[in-house]
């Protein structure tokens, strides 16, 4: 009876010794194919990005990864080093390669319509000065928060209290108009080393839904608008009513 359980222990750990081996095998098999195939690390797109998103979502949704060098077209790209600033210009699609022609520049993807507004959503333009829009570095395909204030409160619960609330969420930039600038060099604001103080307004042009869209006309004519440079990766941590008694909680 010992023997025969002994011999049937032993036959399992065979077993288990051999799919073991198998497993090890075929992993093994794969890297040496692979190896001869001559991969070569190229960037892979690893969630949807619509066109016109910002440089951040891009970069946030791609992965660096082995493919067999046969298969790498021309203008694959291995790196994003000298992409900073550039846009989506069509939708990228999970397990595509990202190649050089998808990024173009903000005013390339606007003159080419690559900005398109999502389905269901409709475009509005306020006019904001500069430092209410991150000095004025925003552009075509960034996404923002837009925050509403109120000198004489919103909050139901505490009426006539100064309110300001981050409201609206990483909403999708469409457009931006910029007064010209009366500097030599004239600058749009979006480069983050440049430190020349914009002049003028600017109009923002956003895709939010209908609610929204009053949301912001109402704000634009009876309160004040302020945004944030918000990627699609930025935290969310809930609607806060900033007033004088929670500001500092």
């Amino acid at each position: 009876m010992k023997s025969r359980m002994l011999a049937g222990t032993a036959a399992v750990a065979l077993a288990l010794v051999g799919a073991i081996l198998i497993v090890f095998y075929a992993q093994g098999a794969d890297q040496r194919a692979m190896k001869d195939m001559d991969p070569t690390g190229v960037l892979v797109v690893t969630k949807a990005v619509p066109a016109g998103s910002s440089f951040d979502t891009v970069k946030a949704s791609v992965t660096v990864q082995q493919v067999p060098g046969a298969a790498v077209p021309k203008t694959a790209l291995k790196n994003l080093d000298d992409s900073a600033g550039k846009v989506a210009a069509v939708d990228l699609v999970p397990g595509e390669q990202l190649l050089s022609e998808r990024l173009v520049s903000p005013a390339d993807a606007k003159t080419s319509g690559a900005i398109k507004v999502p389905s269901g959503m409709q475009e509005v333009t306020f006019e904001l000065e500069p430092k209410r829009i991150v000095g004025g570095r925003i552009d075509v395909g960034d996404h923002v928060g837009i925050a509403l204030n109120f000198k004489e409160g919103a909050d139901k619960s505490k009426a006539g209290a100064e309110t300001t609330q981050l409201t609206l969420r990483k909403v999708l930039v469409t457009a931006v108009q910029r007064a010209p600038q009366a500097t030599a060099k004239p600058t749009d604001g979006t480069n983050p080393q440049d430190t020349t103080l914009p002049e003028g307004s600017l109009m923002i042009t956003v895709a939010v839904n209908d609610i929204d869209s009053s949301k912001i006309i109402f704000t634009s004519i009876n309160g004040e608008l302020w945004l944030t440079k918000e990627p699609l990766d930025a935290q969310d941590n809930g609607g806060f009513i900033a007033r004088k008694d929670t500001v500092y909680k």
